[in-house]
């Protein structure tokens, strides 16, 4: 019965370490072009893109050069049929757009957590007054960024062709003006593989 064990035991390791998956790590920037789906490659050249462009647009160098101005990101509609995180790609921007040091941002997105410390920091009589943040000292926004990100895709019997059209745009909030806008366009194509796309 022992011997009838360790031949089953024998097997089960030998099956499992066929079907075993092996993992190793990448460089996070190299070009992945798994499928025609969006992906991080197209992520990082928009992100690339959009940053390069405003910071090299001769207004905003102007604009940029005594100050930094404050700035907050809008979210980006995405007109895509796909499930896209439009969150993950204006990161990216806002990040790259900081790390520059010509704008500061708002996040918006955290406006009722910042209340909710606010009220805790002055109201519930936990914390020192003297160390408590102070109501109405926040620092309004001075432009808006926002965009759309669209896709027209077309299939064949054996080929998927997929055009994709990120579009930002940064708006002084005093005058409604769009002082810059660019877009970067990516087209990728597919040929239907054994296994179907």
């Amino acid at each position: 019965m022992n011997g009838l064990k360790k031949m089953i035991y024998g097997l089960c390791f030998v099956v499992g370490a066929g079907c075993a998956t092996s993992v190793k790590y990448e460089d996070a920037t190299k070009v992945e072009t798994t499928t025609a789906d969006f992906g991080s490659t197209d992520l990082q050249q928009i992100a690339n893109k959009m940053v390069d462009s405003l910071l090299s647009f001769p207004p905003i160098i102007q604009t940029t050069t005594e100050r930094s101005p404050i700035i907050f990101v809008d979210t980006i509609k995405n007109k895509t049929l796909e499930h896209i995180d439009t969150e993950s790609i204006t990161d990216s921007i806002r990040t790259k757009i900081l790390r520059s040091g010509k704008f500061r941002f708002v996040d918006m997105t955290k406006v009722e957590a910042a209340k909710k410390q606010f009220e805790f920091q002055n109201e519930s009589g936990m914390v020192n007054q003297a160390t408590a943040a102070a109501f109405g000292r926040n620092i309004g926004a001075e432009y808006m960024l926002y965009g759309n990100f669209a896709s027209i895709v077309k299939k064949s019997d054996n080929v998927k062709d997929v055009y994709y059209k990120f579009t930002l745009n940064l708006m002084k909030l005093e005058t409604g003006i769009i002082e810059w806008a660019d877009e970067k366009e990516i087209r990728k194509i597919s040929k239907r593989s054994l296994f179907g796309w």
